[in-house]
């Protein structure tokens, strides 16, 4: 076995490791908008999150981009021409983006400056997901769709 199989084998059990983070960060912090008057929930909630993004969320996104990356490098020449590629990193861009986004509502909810409604929130909790299926697509389908 290559060392690439290595690399990709890692690469996607870190990506599933960073959705799942993704899709309950947003979900926590729900919880933490919709419970406000109760100071143990907030706690709890800010104690989930905090541990998350330090046992899982960061990790996996460096991690993520380490291995593709380093995927990227073994195959440059074969992908650097591929649409598939492109829209591929544009959807891992855009993950990465949203995971910013989703630790600085976060830092705002913890100052009381969030003004985003919960309701709002769990809509946006699907955002990673959907973007995570397009880049699958591109990876898996798109390359022998020809």
């Amino acid at each position: 076995m290559s060392h690439y199989e290595w690399f990709r084998a890692g690469h996607i059990i870190c990506v599933i490791a960073w959705m799942a983070g993704l899709l309950m960060l947003p979900r926590l912090l729900v919880y933490r908008i919709e419970g406000r008057e109760n100071e143990q929930l907030v706690q709890a909630m800010d104690s989930a999150i905090a541990r998350l993004r330090r046992i899982i969320l960061t990790p996996m996104l460096v991690l993520t981009w380490l291995f593709g990356l380093a995927l990227a490098h073994f195959n440059w020449e074969a992908f650097i021409g591929q649409p598939w590629f492109w829209v591929k990193i544009l959807a891992v861009i855009l993950i990465t983006g949203t995971h910013g986004m989703f630790v600085s509502l976060f830092k705002k909810e913890l100052s009381d400056n969030l003004t985003m409604s919960s309701k709002k929130l769990r809509f946006l909790n699907e955002a990673p997901f959907m973007l995570a299926i397009i880049a699958i697509i591109m990876v898996v389908v798109e390359p022998f769709a020809r």
